[in-house]
């Protein structure tokens, strides 16, 4: 079993200049929350990458357009987190939710919870 993290963003050197800098002119406005819960402006959140190298859990990361590129017939709406267990995928959390979630403390939570 591992979970997948799916980003609201596109990969790529520009794409991430841009996310960047869309989180410090207008970070009310920036699309992808889980972006924001796991990243602060430039670097990983510290409280995440450590639950990270904590955890026991599998953990994958794609940016939507390498996620569509792996998995074409699927079709979500982003961000999401799926869990993939015996060539299934599930939803963990939906975008509804993680838009919801206040900081990294309750996404680790609600992660935790939900597995």
């Amino acid at each position: 079993m591992k979970l997948l993290f799916i980003y609201n963003a596109n990969s790529g050197k520009l794409n991430t200049l841009f996310d960047a800098g869309h989180k410090l002119i207008r970070p009310s406005t920036y699309k992808c929350s889980l972006c924001a819960l796991t990243f602060d402006t430039f670097t990983e959140n510290k409280v995440w990458k450590k639950f990270r190298a904590d955890s026991h859990l599998k953990m994958e990361f794609y940016h939507k357009d390498e996620f569509e590129a792996l998995f074409p017939s699927v079709k979500l709406i982003w961000p999401t987190i799926l869990k993939l267990e015996d060539h299934q995928l599930t939803t963990v959390l939906t975008p509804e939710v993680i838009n919801k979630i206040p900081d990294v403390e309750a996404l680790i939570e609600l992660l935790n919870l939900s597995i």
